[in-house]
């Protein structure tokens, strides 16, 4: 994609988050933009990183060291995983990644803590959630988040600060709302139990429903689409 389209897209984008946030009584600075890069070439990072954007989701983890090393020269970039972990690709996640957005098992949070150098803050992680129980979704059914959460908070290279979801698509907006408001009474729950935790994260919304997520509260909206059109197929 041209870089002319890349900052023509986000400045879009911005406004539609700035929109909605408005219409919903949400101050625009408390909703971050991810911008989804995954089968994206570098250059298209480039145009998007020319524009401000620094945060950045990625999915393949040899893709997206291979793009880190190609951007190197860009160090202020923060660089979320956002993909499924495999248990051998824990080292280099917690080597190269800020943040990580689809924690769902205990083994893969002792491994990450285990792995995460030390010269580096504590990986901040976010646990995802099965918010719409999908066979074919990861993440953890919603009864289960309280009790993996009180295990990664005793690990100490890892900072456990919200919630993530991928809700069953849909195209309307009263479910796409239900979906994201159950997110929401999730994470007042653990606030709840967890009085000492920082779980104020809520990444929960992409390109087709920023809107409904906005609205129960989203603090992390990840855009691929409407930010770097339509992904090519990865080989």
């Amino acid at each position: 994609m041209f870089p002319s389209l890349v900052t023509e897209h986000i400045a879009k984008v911005r406004q539609q988050v700035e929109q909605a946030c408005l219409k919903f009584g949400r101050n625009p600075l408390d909703v971050q933009v991810l911008a989804v890069s995954k089968t994206q070439p570098a250059e298209a990072i480039r145009a998007a990183a020319a524009t401000g954007q620094q945060a950045f989701g990625e999915n393949y983890l040899q893709e997206a060291l291979q793009k880190q090393q190609q951007l190197a020269d860009f160090p202020e970039l923060e660089w979320h995983f956002i993909g499924a972990i495999q248990s051998n690709k824990t080292r280099e996640l917690a080597e190269n990644f800020a943040w990580l957005h689809t924690l769902d098992r205990l083994k893969i949070a002792q491994r990450l803590n285990d792995q995460r150098p030390a010269h580096l803050p504590p990986l901040k992680v976010l646990i995802q959630v099965n918010i719409s129980d999908e066979a074919s979704k990861a993440g953890v059914a919603p009864a289960e988040a309280l009790a993996l959460a009180k295990q990664v908070m005793q690990l100490p290279r890892l900072a456990l600060c919200g919630l993530m979801c991928i809700p069953k698509a849909t195209e309307d907006f009263t479910e796409q709302r239900q979906a994201f408001a159950q997110l929401a009474a999730l994470q007042a729950d653990l606030k709840q139990a967890l009085p000492t935790a920082n779980l104020n994260t809520l990444s929960m919304g992409m390109s087709s429903d920023l809107e409904a997520a906005v609205a129960e509260g989203s603090t992390c909206v990840r855009i691929g689409t409407a930010i770097f059109g339509l992904r090519e197929a990865k080989h």
